[in-house]
């Protein structure tokens, strides 16, 4: 199931578990925010309203509020020793969209628990020894081509032919 909501002037579509950034919406990281007015529900049957889909709605959990990167705005009247230069960093929430609720009903009021993405501490080790057997076999093997790249970059320098000293002439 899809929705096409509008929030800060623009229309995102959405599936349930999209993360997206929006223009700033009041809400701490942790919390539930609604957004009324969709204007799209689709699935097995496409919705559309007009203007809105009455009693759609779609839940997000607020991720974070962040500041997006700074943008320079310079302006130059060449020849009139004029210039002014301003930065600004627009503000931004970022959102994981969590239901997308039609028929008036109102979303859980508690965010799903986060997925485990860790392995077991017993998987975590044996893939750490794994691993640091392979970079002691890496680390021999570098220590035996070291010598032969030193060798020969030392033959490449005896092919040059020495320059002669500039300035002084014998």
């Amino acid at each position: 199931m899809f929705a096409v909501f509008k929030t800060g002037g623009k229309q995102y579509r959405v599936i349930a578990d999209d993360v997206l950034e929006v223009a700033k919406v009041k809400g701490e990281p942790g919390e539930i925010v609604e957004f009324g007015e969709v204007l799209v529900v689709g699935g097995d049957s496409l919705t559309l309203g007009a203007p809105t889909v009455p009693g759609a709605t779609v839940a997000a959990e607020v991720l974070k509020q962040a500041r997006g990167p700074k943008v320079i705005a310079f302006k130059k009247r060449r020849r009139k020793n004029s210039r002014r230069k301003i930065g600004h960093r627009q503000e931004f929430t970022l959102l994981r969209i969590t239901e997308i609720l039609t028929d008036g009903k109102k979303p859980s009021k508690e965010a799903p628990p986060k997925r485990a993405r860790a392995a077991p501490a017993s998987e975590q080790a044996s893939g750490a020894a794994a691993v640091s057997t392979g970079s002691e076999d890496n680390a021999t093997a570098r220590k035996a081509k070291a010598p032969e790249k030193g060798k020969q970059k030392a033959s490449a320098k005896e092919k040059k032919p020495a320059k002669p000293a500039k300035g002084k002439k014998k």
